[in-house]
């Protein structure tokens, strides 16, 4: 799909400087003294409202309760890329159709970029590895050396990276827009005394837990979270796999380790169809709990204002559940 789409890339450029009806339409809702800011995810979206504040129009890509890792731009939304003042992308594998489309005309900043990114199956233990690989042990250490390693996309998912993120994004609105730049340094210190605060409640409420493991019957999109905050994990697949429908090996896998452990509740990732944790609920006993790695929202969540921040304490509440 990807590959065939950057074959149409060139149709859709001579497209969308057809369509100058539409794209006029759109300019007419432009407010020429603010910066225009597009944003692929909710995340981005978000860190950018925090950091321009009043300043900006800034539009979301993605929209709310849509599908994240198979997103496509439609020729409107290369216009609004094209002529934006910043576009906010998070780069890496899932969005490849952006460099095939931006210009160097384009003022990009790559969320990706801003952090120390980690491999995508890295320093877990999945249940999907024993449907291909057998019986056989797996450590906190295994890193699937024998595959070639995509980087975990995710990297917004810590509070820490998310201040290094909103940092970089105020250098560039300070650098876009000089004559406001006191205004984004000051958004910039209240939020990042936000974040400071989030992560120090995460990890208070880590510390206070009588466990350090969690269980993902899902995909597993949490890396940098778990690994900056000493969690060990069980997940029936590494990052946002395509798998859908679980294994009976997958399963009896996580279930096994719920028991062993006595965990007392099983995670899922917003947007999960929970099959899998209703599986292990109904086996075990233990709760189903969500975990939010805030990639896209609810059009509902959306409407009501909810925040990164919003849904990172919802995780807090989580984990005292989960870990205690």
């Amino acid at each position: 799909m990807k590959h065939a789409f950057r074959k149409i890339i060139p149709l859709l450029l001579t497209l969308c400087i057809a369509l100058s009806g539409c794209a006029a339409q759109e300019a007419e809702k432009k407010d020429s003294s603010k910066l225009q800011i597009v944003c692929t995810n909710f995340p981005a979206y978000d860190f950018a409202r925090e950091m321009a504040g009043d300043r900006a129009q800034i539009k979301l890509l993605i929209k709310p309760g849509a599908e994240v890792h198979s997103y496509e731009p439609a020729p409107k939304e290369i216009v609004a890329i094209q002529e934006s003042d910043l576009f906010i992308c998070n780069g890496g594998e899932s969005e490849a159709w952006v460099e095939t489309l931006v210009s160097d005309d384009v003022n990009v900043l790559r969320m990706m970029d801003c952090v120390e990114t980690v491999a995508e199956s890295s320093e877990g233990i999945y249940a999907s590895d024993h449907d291909h690989e057998g019986e056989h042990d797996h450590d906190a250490d295994h890193d699937h050396e024998h595959e070639e390693e995509e980087l975990d996309e995710h990297v917004w998912t810590t509070p820490g990276n998310a201040a290094k993120i909103c940092y970089a994004l105020c250098d560039k609105l300070c650098e876009l827009d000089p004559d406001n730049a006191n205004e984004y340094m000051l958004n910039y210190e209240v939020y990042n005394a936000k974040l400071m605060e989030l992560d120090i409640d995460i990890r208070t409420t880590v510390m206070n837990g009588v466990r350090k493991t969690l269980v993902f019957a899902d995909r597993f999109p949490m890396r940098y979270f778990t690994r900056e905050y000493g969690l060990t994990y069980y997940a029936a697949y590494p990052g946002c796999a395509s798998q859908t429908e679980p294994s009976a090996k997958t399963v009896a896998f996580l279930i096994d380790h719920v028991r062993e452990e006595n965990i007392p509740a099983v995670l899922y990732m917003e947007f999960s169809n929970e099959k899998m944790a209703d599986v292990i609920c109904e086996d075990t006993g233990c709760k189903k709990l969500p975990f939010y790695s805030a990639h896209s929202i609810t059009a509902q969540q959306f409407e009501d204002g909810v925040t990164y921040i919003d849904l990172m304490r919802m995780n807090i509440e989580t984990l005292k559940e989960a870990l205690y």
